[in-house]
């Protein structure tokens, strides 16, 4: 039996429901607000379900109907697309769509490197990049908005496959001319007085509070911000110290003020560096190739840093 509905009409549908609002998913699809309203209104005539709840300047929401069918529409999507990446494939080219996730505060230091290198090898490749916290990106692994993604491995990593490209522990930094700056180590429990800024997006806090825990020490925040380059240039102008993972490449703030690196003398655990995909989905030949890319390019100790 031949469908009476389009490929391009769930390609709409699945950018709305992630976009949230038709005005978006026609900026993602290159396409007019008025042809995906129109596409999608008639492929809830074809189904028979309203899919979506439009609110005038409020954007969309799935009907329950909707939820239960997006799963489907994106296997359905996918299919189509290692269909045609397959046929590629046996010409000796990889191509199709990779959908990459990263934790945002990762994304400026791993996804230019990542993305400039893998599409030199594999320029038919189309890369769409996603962003968001932690848990966003865990939670579009598992419903499948994105194909793998970078982010931090705390704890239970339940419904993911994940390879670490790197672990370091964690360290401080400090102003140039702050008198910790010459230590070969610092402990917290020295820092519980000092004033602490904080990368606001978790788990930079959570992890503040479980590191001075475990040093049997309480943090002392005195500033939060969203930008982890706000962070440094504070902590270079001396009002405060910070906590990091991975090694930043330079030893300057943003505005070119120098910063100190002091190691940690806490028994603190390493923290990995993970690229992860759903554990139930198989990955594509795009998706094993970028995974093998991105093992090859960041492993080992060091590279770029983000907050802790």
């Amino acid at each position: 039996m031949t469908a009476s509905f389009s490929l391009r009409q769930l390609e709409y549908f699945v950018a709305v429901a992630d976009s949230g609002s038709m005005s978006a998913a026609a900026v993602r699809c290159h396409a007019s607000q008025a042809s995906i309203s129109t596409a999608i209104a008639d492929l809830e005539r074809r189904l028979g379900v309203q899919l979506l709840i439009r609110r005038r300047a409020k954007g969309v929401s799935l009907t329950e109907a909707g939820s239960r069918i997006l799963g489907r529409a994106r296997a359905m999507l996918a299919q189509a697309d290692e269909i045609t990446a397959g046929a590629q494939a046996e010409e000796g080219r990889l191509a199709g769509r990779l959908k990459i996730g990263c934790y945002t505060a990762l994304t400026p230091f791993l996804i230019p490197l990542l993305v400039d290198g893998f599409t030199r090898l594999h320029p038919a490749v189309d890369l769409e990049l996603i962003e968001g916290q932690q848990d966003e990106m865990r939670q579009a692994l598992v419903q499948g908005s994105c194909d793998v993604a970078l982010l931090y491995a705390f704890g239970d990593e339940a419904g993911l496959s994940c390879t670490t490209l790197r672990a370091n522990r964690p360290y401080v930094i400090v102003a140039a001319g702050h008198p910790l700056a010459g230590r070969e180590s610092v402990s917290l429990a020295e820092l519980a007085d000092e004033p602490l800024i904080i990368y606001a997006q978790p788990p930079a806090q959570q992890n503040a509070d479980r590191w001075f825990s475990l040093a049997g020490a309480r943090p002392n925040i005195r500033y939060r911000t969203s930008s982890i380059e706000a962070v440094r240039s504070m902590v270079a102008r001396g009002l405060g110290f910070a906590t990091l993972i991975q090694t930043w490449p330079t030893d300057t703030s943003i505005e070119g003020l120098p910063l100190a690196s002091v190691p940690l003398s806490d028994p603190l655990d390493h923290v990995e560096l993970v690229i992860a995909h759903a554990s139930h989905v198989i990955p594509t030949h795009r998706a094993r190739a970028f995974l093998q890319y991105a093992e090859k390019t960041l492993a080992g100790p060091g590279g770029p840093d983000t907050s802790g």
